[in-house]
């Protein structure tokens, strides 16, 4: 039997049987199976020109493999998929070879049963035990081979996954050129010691790994990563006569509502003696300074000096909106953008929980677990994925540019929204358990909402929103938003102590992003992004919707 990989645009996987009896000298009664590899550029005819095919591996032989004809290319994803079929491959005949002994052991009990004596002589009886010794021996054999057939097969897994992970640290080199990325900072830069190729030469040496150079104190917060509008508070946490005090990009500001309802964002520092605002009160649509008295509304002017002349004083302000339940800022220096990204729920979702934390992380850090599925089933033992097996393979399946997908084998879609925001429907038919393949096989859901705002570079404020699309009676039961808040803060509790110590690590010099991997996929598109913003870049990466500054 052959196998066939078409490495093209769009890869086909066929099985073309050719059953054939060898010679005495032969050592079975077919013919194997070798996978090929079909380099071609045009689909139509492959099939009609036997001489494009080029062995790539036989697959019943667990020694080196023959290397494609040398300038004959794979490209990096196909040469992933033919190693997966080789495996499922192996393990479907490791599995025969398996049944085969056991059969084998039944037939030995059979002969051996004192009532054959009744009806074979002993000298049959030897014939048959001889016999049956002798096809156990070659199936033990056929186990051992089946066995180093898998172990070779799994290195070479290893060894395309890394191929794999080069292409995606590349994906982002066509909106840099070299000596941009050799200029990033230590904290964002990306490792350009290999080529950017994307395909891989099949024989060739092996290039150089490519990886990610996350390592070292965070420095300054860079200017153009603060020209985005920034989700800040929940409406609902913001009344009339009350304000929410936050630090940003190591900055203190302070959020009130002013005479319109309209929410405002001004610094949190007095102009008069510096006392902080927050430590006084809201009245009439005014922010009260509990040291002297004066009050500013939320344009930062000064409207009220007791005790004294009155003078122009103002203190600064940030551009503020209120837009589906949430207040946004806009910290940078650039003029806002008109539009401001929505973070509701899709149709038919009901918001049961707001929830806001603050944790002592960088935001990048944080932002790098969110994006991260593979370490469930390590990490959330005790909470939402408990019971959870570990799949053989975890993938993040994503359009070629663009920061959204879905993950491979659980059901759970996932989105990068620029500038700090994690959105993901999970498949689920009960807390904790899921569902089905892909959302799409779910009956119903749960929707997350996490922005990860930079307070500074050793701490995030967190804002969490779970919707559901079903049991909309759940959000009107009593402390049901304490159960949810009490079970985020497990979920947090157990990421917490792990980033933590990658930050301390990271502080001393240690690189989070060393060894990369097929599924830190999102992870590393969301790092190649933000270094492209603090570059400043014209063009950003993974997204033709997303430009400069928007």
């Amino acid at each position: 039997m052959t196998t066939v990989a078409s490495l093209s645009l769009v890869p086909h996987l066929l099985i073309k049987p050719s059953f054939r009896c060898l010679s005495r000298k032969g050592v079975g009664r077919y013919g194997g199976i070798k996978v090929y590899a079909v380099l071609r550029d045009d689909s139509a005819d492959y099939l009609k020109d036997n001489h494009h095919w080029e062995a790539l591996f036989h697959v019943d032989d667990p020694g080196p493999r023959v290397p494609i004809e040398k300038g004959q290319y794979l490209e990096a994803k196909q040469a992933l998929d033919v190693v997966r079929f080789d495996i499922q491959y192996c393990d479907w005949r490791a599995r025969q070879d398996l049944l085969t002994i056991m059969v084998l052991h039944n037939k030995v009990v059979e002969v051996l049963n004192p009532l054959a004596r009744d009806f074979k002589s002993v000298g049959n009886l030897r014939k048959d035990l001889d016999g049956l010794q002798e096809e156990l021996a070659k199936a033990h054999n056929q186990l051992y081979l089946s066995e180093s057939r898998v172990s070779s097969a799994l290195d070479k897994l290893a060894q395309m996954e890394t191929v794999v992970n080069e292409r995606l640290l590349s994906d982002g080199s066509a909106f840099a050129n070299t000596a941009d990325c050799a200029s990033l900072d230590p904290s964002t830069s990306l490792d350009t010691t290999t080529s950017t190729s994307s395909t891989v030469r099949v024989g060739a040496k092996k290039p150089k790994r490519r990886s990610l150079n996350i390592s070292g104190p965070v420095k300054p917060y860079s200017a153009n990563l603060k020209n985005f509008w920034y989700p800040v508070a929940f409406s609902s946490d913001l009344k009339d006569d009350t304000m929410v005090p936050i630090d940003c990009f190591e900055e203190q500001w302070v959020i009130f509502r002013g005479k319109d309802k309209r929410p405002g964002c001004v610094q949190n520092t007095c102009a008069h003696r510096a006392c902080p605002l927050d430590l006084g009160s809201v009245n009439e649509g005014r922010i009260t300074c509990p040291y002297h008295g004066w009050e500013y509304s939320t344009d930062g002017k000064c409207e009220k000096m007791p005790s004294t002349k009155m003078l122009n004083v103002r203190i600064r302000a940030l551009p503020c909106f209120e837009q589906e339940g949430m207040v946004w800022i806009w910290p940078g220096d650039d003029t806002p953008t008109p539009t401001i990204p929505s973070l509701l729920p899709p149709s038919g979702f009901t918001i049961h929980a707001e929830i806001v934390m603050e944790l002592p992380v960088e935001h990048g850090l944080l932002l790098d677990n969110l994006l991260d599925l593979a370490h469930a089933p390590f990490t959330h033992t005790s909470t939402f994925a408990k019971g959870w097996s570990v799949p053989s393979f975890v993938k993040f399946l994503t359009p070629t540019s663009g920061l959204q997908g879905y993950w491979d084998p659980y059901p759970i879609d996932m989105e990068f929204r620029p500038p700090c925001m994690v959105l993901s429907t999970i498949g689920i038919s009960k807390p904790g358990k899921l569902e089905g393949k892909s959302t799409q096989q779910c009956a119903t859901h749960l929707h997350q909402l996490h922005v990860c705002l930079p307070s500074s570079t050793n701490k995030t404020r967190l804002l969490y929103r779970m919707s559901l699309d079903f049991a909309p009676w759940m959000k009107h039961m009593p402390f049901m938003h304490l159960l949810w808040s009490h079970f985020a803060e497990k979920v947090l509790n157990e990421d917490l102590r792990l980033v933590l110590g990658q930050q301390d690590r990271m502080n001393n010099g240690a690189n989070v992003w060393n060894w990369p991997v097929s599924y830190d996929k999102l992870g590393i598109r969301y790092r190649l992004w933000r270094g492209a913003v603090e570059r400043g870049v014209d063009r950003l990466p993974f997204s033709n919707e997303i430009e400069s500054g928007s």
